[in-house]
């Protein structure tokens, strides 16, 4: 799949969320002055994942304060996700992507290597989506660990 650049139109979206609800990418971006991250991560309660999402819980009010709403996406199914949400505390929306048409549309789905093995998955991804829609910052294959605080860097939030 192609990767998203920045100036790209960023594709809209709505998809079920683990509160039961659903979120959309246009009603976050009404919602955030500077815009929307939308991070793609492959599994919930798994340890790198896990460590990305509380990375983002914890630094949710300094990016909701600078004005980005911030919303994960994964292959995981409702049920899975709240109770990931539930146990790690996390406050912002968690979307089920199960049809991977969203993670297509970002480029965030594809061919990974791990441990000499070739498969297709997530690829995990952040893509950060101005209020007009246009993609202002878009990062493929980031690392679980510290890509949250480089991020931060990089929007200008510390």
């Amino acid at each position: 799949m192609p990767r998203l650049e920045p100036g790209d139109l960023a594709p809209d979206f709505t998809l079920p969320t683990a509160d039961g609800g659903e979120v959309s990418l246009a009603d976050l971006r009404k919602s955030a002055d500077q815009g929307v991250v939308v991070y793609f991560y492959p599994a919930a309660a798994t340890p790198g994942c896990t460590k990305e999402a509380c990375d983002f819980r914890d630094s949710l009010a300094s990016l909701q304060g600078a004005g980005y709403a911030v919303v994960g996406v994964s292959p995981d199914g409702v049920e899975k996700l709240a109770k990931f949400a539930a146990d790690e505390a996390l406050t912002f929306p968690l979307a089920s992507d199960t049809e991977h048409q969203v993670l297509e549309a970002y480029g965030a789905w594809g061919e990974k290597k791990n441990y000499g093995r070739t498969y297709t998955g997530v690829i995990r991804s952040t893509v950060v989506v101005g209020a007009d829609g246009a993609v202002t910052l878009a990062q493929y294959n980031v690392k679980a660990t510290g890509h949250v605080a480089r991020l931060r860097k990089l929007l200008g939030v510390d």
